[in-house]
């Protein structure tokens, strides 16, 4: 019954910007640290951003540092992923995943029980 449903991606021109939501249900939201994750085409799944149960600590991969902030309302169950500055490398599907596991840093994709679907992000050149 765990449902984490993205929205938000669509095609934008590089420079521009997108903020990606993901709505969490079924689950102990407040308990779970999130993490956002992406892949490009021929490319393996790679780590983006996680963030903290109350949201006071995050993670960001070196490649979106200072353009993708990670934020979460726990009130609406909700996680998002500010992306400013992107570029046509952030092209990919990104996902949303969740972890009640505890003591972690959230890096990796194995350290998540629950996965979205995904929502595309295509960035023109």
């Amino acid at each position: 019954q765990v449902q984490l449903v993205e929205s938000g991606g669509g095609l934008v021109q590089a420079g521009g910007s997108l903020r990606l939501s993901c709505a969490a249900s079924g689950l102990t939201f407040s308990n779970c640290a999130m993490g956002w994750f992406r892949q490009a085409p021929g490319k393996e799944r790679e780590f983006v951003s996680s963030i903290s149960r109350r949201g006071g600590t995050t993670f960001y991969a070196d490649s979106v540092k200072g353009r993708f902030t990670i934020s979460r309302d726990n009130a609406k169950n909700t996680v998002y992923l500010q992306m400013n500055s992107l570029k046509p490398e952030d092209t990919a599907v990104y996902f949303c995943a969740a972890t009640s596991r505890l003591g972690t840093l959230f890096l990796s994709g194995a350290e998540y029980n629950y996965w979205g679907q995904g929502t595309q992000v295509t960035v023109s050149s």
